[in-house]
Formats: structure tokens, C-alpha cells, sequence
């Protein structure tokens, strides 16, 4: 039975017919559609979407759909491309799009939205890093806009635009116009035009417009109060393309530890960040980049100076932690010891085991006196409310390490399973131990505190403060503990070999079950991002290519040889056998030979073999004590015969290494039928001893694995994991794409909006020797070196004949080079990369000192922060001056700003326009570009959204 009333309510409900329009060219079996908040649009289920359909117009490609809606309706809603089962292949980039529809639009009208796809590099400047940091204005307040024209909707040939766009970079005391060829739009004329209304935080200004149908069609650019864009297309106001000159930044990157105060002890501190920001404001710079601040205590000795080896991804470093800030009534005694210990530790390098053992002394010292006061406050409260899922699990798992003397997790009897009932026992206040669990939630707290000012002091100098997102976590970790679910632990993380290594390289940690990450949509991942977002307002995504793919490696491996990538396609049996391929033994085992051994090992290979191998006929395989890299290690450190070697013992060890490497398939340890090609398998005698047929085989089969089978589970992996990230915080992300990188890996990046990085000494460009900053893309991070790899100062010294080449090349001389990096030298270095059309020139500390002589007394080889080839390098580089000497050092910051000075970078270059200037043939002369690409412009469009009535 129908209820009348309703049925009446029904009726007298005004309906509106919503048509969305959106030019975008697709190829063979894609498709548009429109997903949104709404159950009309499918409540962000994209199989529930609203289908677009496609009608070419003129030479454009248009797609469009309708949906019937009530008056007054609203909603977020974006653009999606999907296959034909609905699967996403890309989406928009950027803030959702709002619609509100007014009350005053009659029943039975169409509403059409003509919108332009967002692209991710057009979204970058709503990111925090600009619209909080960089472009953010204190003078902006939200305006209201004018009233609808409800009277004039009645003329039947008059309709209302609404016009929007995004403009993050407006300058102070700016307003947003629309001008454009009708009346209704000025006649060109500035201050004649429409004027935009603000929207507060949104970086968005509106306004809505009435035209008559006579007016049509319309030309408009949008336009500033004392400047113009000659855009008639309505995109962004800042969008990339569009702009001969645009915005682009310069930075200085530099380790937490590395850094020098005269208040730090031994160490860089975090409040130490507000003289660095100050540095960079007073140098002209609006970035500042550190390496993870994570805590790595994991061994309880210098190894754990390694910064991207995490104990935690959560809990910062107590090494980077302030003593003297604990409290304002420290006693005289611990002031005194404070003292001392500057004095002590002030050394060229950090002493680390000795810094963190020194703070954290005192720091005990201080806690006790004041426990009582600090954890019962209000901020302390907050903080522990805010952070108790992490900070619980850290402060018991830092408990046990001390109490087992081990973060070996699987060492600690029945806590070696963690379990949350557990982890409250532990944690109880009535435990004996309850102070131990509570420094540590000390420590965190005010590493927080002391981090956050720095964080907000740069912020408010308008400095992006840049962190670092490690691709792994150590295997003895807090999260290995909390979360073995999420890793490989029978595994360990690395890269195939490269330019730093012609072995590759083996972090050691464990690899990710990204199957098991995605059933709850990667919540760890975003924990983590939404823990940086809190201090950082851009970070670096270090190893960007393991959201690609990563180098897996056995556990039981020690170097980064012998790997394969996962995820990959491995070549199966029965494609091999079709290949007349069939011994699968003999290419996937140690290919040993007797010469071999006699080869290597000269007179001693007899000894060595009888300790190392088994013999059958003329043929040797590895004993079961020594068929792995640790199981090789393990038994040369107790090996009885050493006394009758000829070799050194890491001579025998590099030979077993490489016998044990001779391999030309690697067989998957969970599956025997698959095989993975090994790296530079054509070197390896076990590949040269082989018959012409199978050679040529596994050569084509190898370059299927490496560079071409793989590409689109590679691409589809990353666009699955990667986006995660980036809608998890506000912050702009900049992605570490060096090594062997996969032709999917940029396209994908760019897909994204993220950041790309360029070594000038490590160009990505196969046929270059070195790079070209003058060619490098906009979507970039330019610099000369970087923590990875020696100094500018460093490599000019390091190798005389590619020093020479560098200086004819690059510089343009036949001369002989300077055996030194001279600061002329340096400048000309570092302009060719300031003056680069990279969004971002970020320079390590280091090669800015080379500016000035008095800087570079120092060896420059003691300025390298890590050799990627030694797994146990010492993190321990220390900038030889204080932060305090260089604010004051005029000379220094003089040189720094006449590099930057004229390069275009730090400021916008902005074309002045005057009001009451008929600017029309300046508009109508500019360059026509259209977004994506897509042909001729609507003729009324806005970026968000176009309202007609």
C-alpha cells in the first residue's frame, strides 16, 4: 500500500539531471567513469560508478553520462579509467571534487559539470610542503561569495557558470579573476572581470558567473590581480606545463648526526634543526632533507649507526636527544657531567656507542628526579593516548633486549611470540620493572617534543623539513616481533649488482609479504606515513624500485649475488625442456671443477678441498657444512688447517664465494620446477663450459627475465602499493630511483606525481658517461652527489682520467684539470645543477663547504657518509663547523646566494599586468597547451567544475 504523504513528498521533490563532460583520448578496451560519495555514484565503489560515454567532437574524444538527482544534492566524487570489467588502470590525482548543487535550479534542468582530468603533477603544489609550508599565506581569509542570480535565472537566455581553480601559489594580497571575450567577463579588461571568492585551507576561489547563450562561445584565462597566465584553458593556474619558468626549489641535505653545534653533545641534535633551517633561510634555500631518525639500537654497538636499519619505524633515535632540554631544574652535578661529556665527545667523527651511552646515563639521571612530574602531566598523557599502539610494543621490546642481552626476539623463550596479552603483563604498572617501561616512554616523549618544535620553527620559516622512508626494518625489530606476518623472514633484502657494487648488495632484512600488507590496505604502511607526517612535510622514498620489485636474496646469503626479483615470472621446467634444455642439476649447482680448484688455490687446493668439498669423479660439490655464504664463514673461523694455506683467509673466502656462485639458474626454494636466471650469468665458467645451443638459450632467456617479461606485474605492483602511501599523508614524495631501473619504473612515477632523482655521476641514460642537468626533467631531484656515494670534493680526486674527461665534456676545456676540487670548480658544478630545470636542486652540506677554500682543509675522502659496498660501514661523518660559525660566516652564505642568484630558482617568475590593459592580443598570442594533450578546449569549462543552467 503506498502512504500517501510520502507519495506527495515524492512528487513535489524537484529532480535534476546531473551531465558530467570530460575530455580524455583513451586506447582499445578502456573506459571512463565517475565514482563518488553518493550511492548515486557508487559510494567509492568503482564497480558501482556512473559509465561515461565517448563521442568524438571535432577531433577531441569527450566522454559524458548523465545521472538523474535532487535538488540541493552533494557530493565528492573523481574520475577513474578502468577496463572493460571495471578493474582501475588510473585515477585522478589530487583533492576529490566537490559539488553542491543550489536550491534555487528548476525541477527537470541539466546541471552539466565540464571538468579536465587532474594529473598527479598538477596536484603536487596542494601537497603540505607548498600549500602549508612554502606558499602558505597568513593574509588569506575566506570570502564570501556573491549571491546567486536568482532574479535573472528566469531570462531564457541567460545561464550561470561557476567557475574554480586551484591556485596554491598565490602570492600575498593577490586576488583570482576571470576575464575573458563577453561582456559578462570584462572585454579583456582586468578590472572589469569576475572576481574569485576564497576558500579557506581549500587553496580553491569561485565565483559564479551569468552569461548569455548570445555570448557564446567564450575564451577566458584565469588571472591574478597584478599578473596573467595566457591560459584560455582551465586547468590549473599553476600547472606545470604551462609555464616557461616554472616554480623550482633548492635544498640542502645533510644526516641528523652529521651535524655540529656548539649546545650538541657528540652528535646532532633535533633542536639543532632550527639552525640549520636558519641556515637555509639566510642561504636562500627552502628545503632541508635528512637521512631516518628512526631508532636503530638493535646491536648495542656501532653497527646500529647504520640509519636505515630500524628497531622501530615508529620510535625516534635517543641518540638525537637534547639532555640539557629534559628540564629546567637539572642539579649542578649533572650539569657538570653534561659539560664534561661535550668536551669529551666533541671529536671529528661520532663516537657512537659512546654518545648514546653517555645521553642515555644522564638521561636516566634526570628521569628519576622528575618521573613523577612528567608522566602524571597533561602533554605527557596526550602524547601516550596518541602513540600507546607503538609506544607499548617499543618500551617491552627495548625491556627484553636489555634483559635477554639480545634483540634476537626469537632468543626470548615464551616472549618470543608476541601476543597483546602479553605485551599489558609487561607492561603492567604493578611489574617490578615498570620504571624500565616507562624511560623508554620518557625518551619518546621528549624526542617528540624536541622534534616538533624543530618542526614547527621550520614551518614557520617556511622551510620544508624532507625525511627518509627506509624500504626495510631490521629482522630483530620491533615490528618482526609485533607483525611476523608481514615479512619474509626466511629471506633478506638487497640489490643486484651496480654501479656501487659488482657483487650487489645485502641489507639483511627480511622482505614483505605483501600479499598478507594488502589484506587490511596496507595499514602498517600507513601508520608509518601518518608517524612522519607529524614533523615532515616531504620525504624520500629510499629503494623506490622494491614497490616495483625487490632483490630477494636466501637468509643464508652474505652477498647480493646470487638473488632473484620478486615478484617476477620465473622461466618454468617445461619452457626450458621445450628449449632443449633438460640437466637442471648441473645449472642450478656449483659448477666445480678440479682445475678450477687447482686455478684458484695453487698449491694449497688440495688441503682446501679435503675441508671444503666433496669429490665425484674429476666433479666437487660443497659439504653440507659449507654449501652457503655463513655456513663458508662459520667454518674458516674454526678451520684447524689455516696454518697450511698459501692465501690469506679472505682470499679463500672470496674463491669459495665464487665457486659457490657459479651457477647459471638459481631454483626456487618453494617451488624446485622454477628457475630464475643468475646475474651476469655469461661471466661465470659454469655458462662458458656450456654447448653453443645452451648458451644461446640462456642468453635469450636472460634478457626476457631482466629487461622484458616482467615489466607489467612490475607496473601493476607499484600502482597497487605505491598510492597507498601517497594518500596516507599530505606530505610530497620523492622517490630514490637509482641502480638497474626497469623501463616501467618512470612512467609509473610520473603516473603518480613522484619525484625522480639525477646523480650527475650516475646518469640513467645508458650511452652518457655524465649526466646533463641542462636535460634533466622537471619531475626531478638534481644533485651532484648524495649520502650513497663520495662527495663532489671526493670523486673529482678519486679517478685522474675521469676527471679529465668530466672536464672536457662538461666544463669545456682541453686543459689540464685542477687535482683538486677547486671552489671555481665547485661553483661551476653546482650552478650547472642550480641553474637545471629540476623541481628541486638539493645539495649535501659537504659539497656547498667546497664553496669557500677555508672549508676544504679537511682530507675530502673523511666527508663520505656511506660506502654501499661494505655492509658494516661506520655512519659516523661529521661536518668539521658549527652551524653557529656559518650563520655567521658572511662570505660563505654570499657565495651560496650568488649561486642561486638569476637561475630562476626559489621564486615564481610572474609577468606583471596592469589594470585597464587591453591585454586580448596577448592572450590570443600566447602558446595554446591543453591538458593531456586532448585537442581544443570546451567552450566553458573550470577546473573543478563548470555549473549551467
Amino acid at each position: 500500500m503506498v502512504n500517501p504523504k510520502l507519495a506527495s513528498e515524492k512528487k513535489s521533490m524537484k529532480m535534476l539531471n546531473l551531465s558530467f563532460r570530460l575530455p580524455y583520448f583513451t586506447q582499445w578496451g578502456q573506459n571512463l567513469l565517475v565514482c563518488g560519495s553518493e550511492p548515486l555514484l557508487g559510494s567509492w565503489n568503482v564497480k558501482q560508478g556512473l559509465a561515461l560515454s565517448p563521442f568524438f567532437e571535432g577531433e577531441q574524444l569527450i566522454w559524458s553520462g548523465k545521472v538523474s538527482v535532487p535538488s540541493g544534492f552533494k557530493c565528492e566524487y573523481s574520475y577513474y579509467l578502468v577496463d572493460d570489467n571495471r578493474n582501475v588502470m588510473r585515477w585522478e590525482a589530487g583533492k576529490k571534487r566537490k559539488i553542491l548543487l543550489p536550491d534555487i535550479i528548476q525541477d527537470g534542468e541539466v546541471v552539466e559539470l565540464r571538468d579536465l582530468w587532474q594529473t598527479a603533477a598538477e596536484a603536487l603544489f596542494i601537497r603540505s610542503a607548498f600549500k602549508n609550508v612554502i606558499f602558505h599565506n597568513w593574509n588569506l581569509h575566506s570570502e564570501a561569495l556573491p549571491e546567486a542570480f536568482q532574479s535573472n535565472l528566469d531570462q531564457e537566455d541567460s545561464f550561470i557558470v561557476q567557475f574554480k581553480i586551484s591556485c596554491p601559489r598565490l602570492e600575498n594580497g593577490n586576488a583570482v579573476y576571470v576575464i575573458g571575450s563577453s561582456n559578462s567577463l570584462g572585454q579583456w579588461k582586468l578590472q572589469d572581470g569576475v572576481k574569485l571568492g576564497y576558500f579557506a585551507g581549500e587553496s580553491l576561489w569561485q565565483a559564479d558567473c551569468l552569461l548569455k547563450k548570445s555570448e557564446l562561445p567564450i575564451k577566458y584565462p584565469f588571472c591574478e590581480s597584478n599578473s596573467w597566465h595566457g591560459n584560455l584553458f582551465p586547468t590549473h593556474l599553476y600547472q606545470l606545463e604551462n609555464f616557461d619558468m616554472p616554480w623550482r626549489g633548492v635544498g640542502v641535505a645533510v644526516p641528523m648526526f652529521s651535524v655540529r653545534s656548539e649546545d650538541d653533545i657528540g652528535v646532532g641534535e633535533f633542536l639543532d634543526l632550527k639552525l640549520l633551517v636558519d641556515l637555509a633561510v639566510e642561504s636562500g634555500f627552502h628545503l632541508v632533507q635528512l637521512l631516518p631518525l628512526n631508532d636503530t639500537s638493535v646491536h648495542g654497538m656501532w653497527w646500529d649507526s647504520y640509519p636505515y636499519s630500524s628497531l622501530s619505524v615508529f620510535a625516534l633515535h635517543p641518540l638525537y636527544l637534547r639532555v640539557q632540554a629534559l628540564s629546567e631544574n637539572i642539579p649542578q652535578a649533572i650539569k657538570q657531567e653534561i659539560m664534561d661529556a661535550k668536551g669529551r665527545l666533541d671529536g671529528m667523527a661520532v663516537d657512537y656507542e659512546a654518545t648514546l651511552a653517555t645521553k642515555t646515563s644522564i638521561a636516566k639521571k634526570i628521569f628519576f628526579l622528575e618521573k613523577d612530574v612528567i608522566l602524571t602531566s597533561s602533554s605527557f598523557q596526550e602524547f601516550f593516548s596518541e602513540n600507546e599502539e607503538w609506544l607499548k610494543p617499543y618500551a617491552a621490546f627495548c625491556f627484553l633486549r636489555d634483559f635477554f642481552e639480545t634483540s634476537d626476539h626469537s632468543q626470548w623463550g615464551r616472549f618470543s611470540q608476541f601476543s597483546k596479552e602479553k605485551l599489558e603483563k609487561l607492561v603492567s604498572k604493578d611489574k617490578v620493572h615498570y620504571d624500565n617501561i616507562c624511560f623508554h616512554y620518557y625518551i619518546q616523549f621528549h624526542l617528540h617534543q624536541q622534534l616538533s618544535e624543530a618542526a614547527a620553527y621550520a614551518r614557520k620559516k617556511r622551510v620544508v623539513l624532507k625525511g627518509d622512508l627506509p624500504i626495510g626494518v631490521d629482522r630483530n625489530s620491533v615490528d618482526t616481533w609485533v607483525n611476523p606476518s608481514l615479512f619474509r623472514m626466511n629471506t633478506a633484502t638487497g640489490a643486484p649488482p651496480d654501479y656501487f657494487d659488482k657483487n650487489g648488495q645485502n641489507w639483511g632484512f627480511p622482505t614483505y609479504n605483501w600479499e598478507e600488507m594488502s589484506k587490511d590496505n596496507y595499514a602498517w604502511w600507513r601508520a608509518r606515513l601518518t608517524q612522519m607526517a607529524k614533523y615532515f612535510t616531504a620525504y624520500r622514498i629510499d629503494h623506490i624500485l622494491g614497490f616495483f620489485r625487490i632483490w630477494e636474496l636466501p637468509e643464508h646469503a652474505i652477498t647480493g649475488l646470487v638473488g632473484k626479483f620478486r615478484p617476477s615470472i620465473p622461466l618454468s621446467q617445461e619452457e626450458l625442456e621445450k628449449e632443449g634444455i633438460w640437466d637442471f642439476n648441473r645449472l642450478s649447482q656449483p659448477y666445480i671443477r678440479k682445475q678450477m680448484l687447482q686455478d684458484k688455490f695453487g698449491a694449497s687446493w688440495a688441503v682446501i678441498a679435503s675441508n671444503f668439498f666433496n669429490e665425484n669423479e674429476n666433479c666437487y660439490e660443497f659439504k653440507d657444512d659449507c654449501n652457503t655464504e655463513k655456513k663458508i664463514v662459520s667454518k674458516l673461523k674454526v678451520c684447524t688447517e689455516k696454518s697450511l694455506w698459501l692465501e690469506s683467509e679472505e682470499k679463500i673466502r672470496h674463491d669459495l664465494f665464487d665457486l659457490l656462485q657459479n651457477i647459471v639458474l638459481i631454483r626456487d626454494p618453494e617451488d624446485p620446477r622454477k628457475f630464475y636466471p643468475r646475474f651476469n650469468l655469461e661471466d661465470t665458467l659454469s655458462f662458458k663450459d656450456l654447448d653453443e645451443h645452451s648458451k644461446n638459450v640462456m642468453k635469450r632467456l636472460y634478457y626476457d627475465y631482466y629487461f622484458y617479461r616482467q615489466e607489467s606485474m612490475w607496473s601493476q605492483n607499484a600502482l597497487k602499493t605505491l598510492p597507498v602511501l601517497l594518500n596516507s599523508s599530505d606530505m610530497l614524495a620523492c622517490g630514490e630511483d637509482l641502480g638497474l631501473i626497469p623501463s616501467c619504473v618512470h612512467p609509473v612515477m610520473q603516473e603518480l606525481g613522484l619525484i625522480g632523482l639525477r646523480i650527475q655521476r650516475m646518469p640513467s641514460e645508458l650511452d652518457l658517461e655524465f649526466g646533463i642537468p641542462s636535460q634533466y626533467s622537471y619531475m626531478t631531484v638534481c644533485a651532484p652527489s648524495c649520502h650513497d656515494c663520495s662527495t663532489m670534493r671526493a670523486w673529482w680526486e678519486e679517478d685522474a682520467e675521469r676527471r679529465c674527461r668530466f672536464y672536457k665534456t662538461m666544463m669545456g676545456s682541453n686543459d689540464e684539470p685542477p687535482s683538486r676540487c677547486v671552489p671555481d670548480i665547485a661553483n661551476f658544478i653546482l650552478r650547472q645543477h642550480v641553474e637545471a630545470p629540476s623541481m628541486w636542486a638539493i645539495f649535501p652540506l659537504q659539497d656547498l663547504l667546497a664553496l669557500k677554500e677555508e672549508y676544504t682543509t679537511r682530507p675530502a675522502v673523511e666527508e663520505t657518509i656511506n660506502d654501499p659496498t661494505n655492509p658494516k660501514h661506520y655512519w659516523r661523518y661529521r661536518v668539521h663547523v658549527t652551524l653557529e660559525t656559518l650563520l655567521g660566516d658572511k662570505e660563505f652564505k654570499l657565495k651560496i646566494k650568488n649561486l642561486v642568484k638569476g637561475s630562476g630558482r626559489s621564486y615564481p617568475s610572474i609577468e606583471v599586468v596592469q589594470e585597464g590593459i587591453d591585454i586580448k592580443e596577448s592572450v590570443n598570442s600566447k602558446k595554446m597547451h591543453v591538458a593531456n594533450g586532448q585537442g581544443q578546449t570546451p567552450r566553458v569549462q573550470s577546473n573543478a567544475a563548470s555549473l549551467m543552467v
